[in-house]
């Protein structure tokens, strides 16, 4: 068994860290105060393939394979220090991008992928409703044949959609509704794609969040929104099969970037200790403070080494990865509260003032431990697979 990294994911490594730090942190300030989504940053990313780091090359993509893809956005992560960005590129691709790969028809994939990984497209992944957010299985949203089964099938959306990242900017849409309520979730959801370009759905303005400001959140409402068997994503019905898998793809890679801002924010953490002085000594000499940074560093570790041996296992599985998935999200995003709280702890006064990197990452790790399936669904999803 071999730990080390290979000589082309090295490469990659080297390469993402310097391309974020090139790119991606001027005026983060300015865009995290204004929620700014810039979309000449995403189209800069899109250069470097960041929205289709796991796609083949056949469809757009870099064809990396998973344990690669989540070395990469651990980099990316550590050189961006927009975190909001990071998120945004990572629920792009993994809760849309990904699974039309996986799901897509060839023609579906042709038409859609390249532009999703080169950065002309934003996606959107359309799930949560007001009251069903952990609870999937209870979606409102309906989708209604009205085509008597002919050739030309169509369905009738209507639905109320909220808390979808990256929604206000989003030129695509990959959303569920019922189709089947008799059938419950496996089996009585589908799944779509819109075109905001062909179907005239409503999004709202941006909700004002706490973090992750960059990355734009908002509603989305389908009225007698008419739509084609040609945006079904997968068989009538599969919908729920589509979400699963998107999930744990989700789960197991979106918190590399998290991984990633841990890094630097620990190597910033030690720097400042050994600089700023307390009674005529550095702080870092401190036993509560250094066993602090000792216990950050040590859990560090063990989630990036829970990570990306569940990257391994989703590259080599053709089985379902639900507990590694839900145990790595669990593990990385818990940490990443935690993390973010005792860098600020230390940073005290300094890291408590706005716009300082301890109250944004503070900010933007909060809301970790909710999306992709709250740590309370993770912890549920263990217990039952254990």
């Amino acid at each position: 068994m071999d730990f080390s990294l290979t000589e082309q994911q090295e490469k990659i490594k080297g390469e993402t860290l310097d391309f974020a730090r090139a790119h991606f942190n001027n005026d983060l300030i300015e865009r995290d105060k204004n929620q700014k989504f810039d979309r000449d940053l995403w189209r800069t990313a899109g250069k470097h393939k960041l929205m289709g780091l796991c796609i083949p090359e056949q469809y757009g993509g870099r064809g990396l394979d998973p344990l690669t893809t989540v070395v990469a956005l651990e980099a990316f992560g550590e050189g961006c220090e927009d975190g909001g960005f990071c998120f945004a590129i990572a629920a792009h691709l993994f809760a849309t991008v990904v699974p039309i790969w996986i799901f897509g028809s060839d023609e579906q994939r042709q038409h859609y992928l390249p532009n999703l990984c080169d950065g002309t497209w934003v996606a959107a992944n359309a799930m949560t409703e007001l009251t069903s957010g952990s609870d999937v299985f209870n979606l409102a949203t309906a989708a209604v044949d009205i085509s008597a089964g002919d050739e030309t099938r169509e369905f009738e959306l209507n639905g109320h959609k909220t808390y979808v990242s990256n929604a206000p900017h989003a030129d695509i849409l990959l959303t569920y509704a019922s189709t089947d309520y008799s059938k419950g979730f496996f089996g009585g959801i589908s799944s779509f794609i819109l075109n905001k370009s062909e179907h005239n759905f409503k999004v709202s303005e941006p909700i004002d969040k706490m973090g992750a400001r960059t990355c734009q959140m908002g509603e989305v409402v389908f009225e007698n929104l008419i739509v084609s068997h040609s945006a079904l994503l997968g068989n009538v019905g599969g919908g729920g099969t589509v979400f699963n898998r998107s999930m744990e793809w989700e789960r197991v890679c979106l918190g590399a970037t998290h991984l990633g801002v841990m890094n630097r924010m620990l190597a910033k953490a030690v720097s400042f200790t050994k600089r700023r002085m307390s009674s005529g000594v550095p702080i870092g000499q401190n036993q509560a403070i250094s066993h602090a940074l000792s216990d950050l560093r040590t859990r560090l570790e063990a989630a990036r080494l829970l990570t990306y041996q569940s990257a391994w296992k989703l590259g080599k599985s053709k089985r379902g990865m639900a507990l590694d998935a839900s145990m790595t999200k669990l593990s990385v995003s818990e940490l990443f509260k935690d993390f973010s709280l005792i860098i600020c702890q230390i940073y005290a006064g300094e890291g408590y003032v706005n716009n300082h990197e301890a109250e944004r990452v503070m900010r933007d790790a909060l809301g970790s431990t909710i999306y992709s399936g709250t740590s309370e669904v993770q912890k549920n999803i263990i217990s039952k697979l254990i």
